[in-house]
């Protein structure tokens, strides 16, 4: 109930807006007037990883908002990249193949055994099936999605291939 000579706004500011964060606040008007997703700085977001393999694309939601779409390169002929649902189970930030030649992954993401998201080189493959198995990604990108989770936690973080 509104007290009398208060108006509906310094109601909403005392009651919902005062108890917020500057930046929540900001980021929830913004919300509510133009649509705009709000910035995801904080921790223990929901952080979806989807990985298309037909289109060689990454899609990274946090909280349900698309954040980034990526290409990717993935499983090559003669290889496979696992479809299905998963978690992260490791992270590096420099890690170096121990079955391909030393070969350097940098911001790898485990998701499977020895299946990982991370950086590459090869940014010419980058939207082809180009790798063993891995899914590679522009290390620029490979290193945000890196912080983005180490940031959200890997409990927080879904990555789902089809």
């Amino acid at each position: 109930m509104l007290a009398r000579g208060h108006s509906l706004i310094s109601f909403l500011k005392t009651q919902f807006i005062a108890p917020l964060s500057k930046a929540v606040a900001l980021g929830l008007v913004l919300t509510a007037i133009l649509g705009a997703a709000p910035s995801f700085a904080t921790a223990n977001n929901v952080i979806q990883i989807r990985v298309d393999l037909a289109k060689q694309k990454m899609v990274v939601s946090v909280n349900g908002w698309k954040k980034h779409t990526w290409p990717i390169s993935s499983a090559r002929d003669g290889f496979d990249t696992p479809e299905g649902l998963y978690r992260p189970t490791r992270m590096y930030e420099t890690y170096r193949s121990k079955e391909y030649n030393n070969a350097p992954m940098p911001y790898s993401i485990f998701f499977y055994r020895g299946y990982a998201i991370h950086g590459t080189s090869a940014l010419k493959s980058l939207g082809t099936p180009a790798s063993h198995g891995c899914i590679r990604l522009h290390p620029d990108n490979a290193k945000e999605l890196f912080d983005l989770v180490e940031v959200n936690g890997k409990n927080n973080t879904r990555v789902f291939i089809h």
